[in-house]
């Protein structure tokens, strides 16, 4: 890859990134495809979650995504779109990459989830299972290498820091916060893998604390994927 490719590849993730921020307020008051009122804490906490997508292939669908019950104090899901295609965009950091595109589309089944907040930022979560084991292995090998790719960043650059592993019943992956070019912490990445699933879970513009928020989605993530 050249010099100008570079340049031009990270200025695209950036305006991906930014362009998120924007796009979560569009979602809050878009209509919401493939959701319904979470009933886990009743009334008192009335968000939208996927539903279980009967038509997806075995051991993937809407159920092994991020739900509204796993979001901890502080983030208040409002919607949630599902998509089956694998065409959303990988992370802030991907540009316009998508989990159809890294497998080259030979998954066996797709999923993946925008989830929107009362407050900016989103959530975003791709998931794919390979045909094999050994293509799971390369497909989680190319998620670990993207993200390491927005790690090394000049200063003043918004990027990734040091991975963090996680481990499930199940299940194994890695964590990392992201920060922006003034140095806070504005949510993270994490790649998990189950069998032959594989995921990239991105949470965007979220405040200082964000890695307690990171840690725990990415956790929770990871339990829904092995189950």
């Amino acid at each position: 890859m050249t010099e100008n490719q570079t340049v031009q590849q990270k200025s695209a993730r950036r305006n991906r990134l930014a362009a998120a921020a924007c796009f979560a307020a569009a979602l809050i008051t878009a209509s919401v495809v493939g959701t319904q009122s979470a009933t886990a804490e009743g009334a008192a906490h009335n968000a939208a979650r996927p539903a279980a997508v009967a038509a997806a292939a075995p051991g993937l669908g809407s159920a092994r995504l991020v739900q509204s019950e796993d979001f901890q104090r502080g983030l208040n899901p409002v919607g949630a779109t599902v998509e089956l295609t694998g065409r959303q965009g990988l992370s802030a950091c991907s540009g316009e990459e998508t989990m159809r595109d890294l497998t080259q589309g030979k998954a066996t089944a797709y999923a993946s989830v925008t989830w929107t907040f009362d407050t900016k930022g989103l959530l975003l979560e791709s998931a794919a299972n390979a045909p094999t084991g050994t293509t799971a292995d390369t497909w989680e090998k190319q998620l670990v290498a993207l993200v390491q790719a927005c790690q090394d960043e000049p200063a003043g650059h918004w990027h990734y820091g040091t991975a963090h592993t996680l481990t499930a019943p199940g299940g194994s992956g890695h964590w990392y916060p992201a920060y922006n070019g003034d140095g806070t912490v504005s949510g993270g990445v994490a790649v998990l893998r189950s069998g032959a699933k594989v995921a990239v879970v991105e949470l965007t513009g979220q405040p200082a604390d964000a890695p307690t928020y990171v840690e725990g989605l990415a956790t929770a993530a990871l339990k829904r994927l092995a189950s």
